[in-house]
């Protein structure tokens, strides 16, 4: 670190800073009462964190030439955030222009790290490079694939697509951390965020599917 110029280190610093605010944001959110001013502000608040984690990443990657696949958690991370906001406005899943365009530039990025990826290292346990990967691509060719969902079979899954994204994002992120900083108990400080997350977002989607059943009794 030491090594580094300031404007590298200020740009870790803001990167790091803004991960951090980011998933203390996210639990926020998960912890408001869905839908109330809490929870609206912390998930715009989130959403302004990742952003600001994805422009650093790239500065990072492409100025400072530092390992590409964090700016892939980073992407992943972005991406599902990105989606699982945009799904609010969007509860029909009609197709946009804007979330295809940003899906392409998703896909093309995680792409782009594929191609790559013999000539940065693996720096990372391979296992967990190829299934963040895996993931990203999943999350885009299952929103290319809602578009032909009829209306009718579409109806409350995107509160549950919301969930399960906006989880997932917060994971990618507590991943990236705890990956970078616990060094030492690799793979497990990369995947067992991953499980967490998964679980977490099972226990709350399972709670709303209940609740929403309850409802219609």
């Amino acid at each position: 670190m030491s090594d580094y110029t300031f404007t590298h280190q200020l740009n870790i610093l803001i990167h790091v800073t803004s991960g951090c605010l980011a998933m203390i944001m996210a639990i926020i959110a998960m912890i408001a009462s869905k839908g109330n001013k809490t929870h609206k502000t912390s998930g715009i608040l989130f959403l302004v964190l990742i952003a600001i984690v994805i422009m650093t990443g790239l500065i990072g990657v492409f100025i400072f030439k530092v390992n590409t696949f964090l700016l892939v958690l980073t992407l992943l991370s972005g991406y599902q955030a990105f989606s699982g906001y945009r799904v609010l406005g969007n509860k029909k899943s009609l197709p946009k222009l804007l979330d295809i365009i940003v899906a392409i530039i998703a896909l093309g990025s995680g792409l782009y790290f594929m191609h790559y990826i013999e000539t940065i290292g693996l720096i990372w346990a391979s296992g967990i490079i190829y299934s963040t990967v895996a993931a990203l691509f999943l999350i885009i060719a299952y929103d290319f694939v809602r578009y032909f969902l009829p209306k009718n079979k579409y109806k409350n899954r995107w509160l549950y697509e919301h969930i399960y994204k906006m989880i997932a994002s917060f994971t990618a992120l507590l991943a990236a951390f705890t990956g970078t900083v616990l060094p030492e108990y690799k793979p497990y400080s990369q995947f067992l965020p991953s499980i967490f997350g998964t679980l977490l977002a099972i226990g709350f989607i399972l709670f709303f599917w209940r609740k929403n059943k309850i409802k219609k009794i």
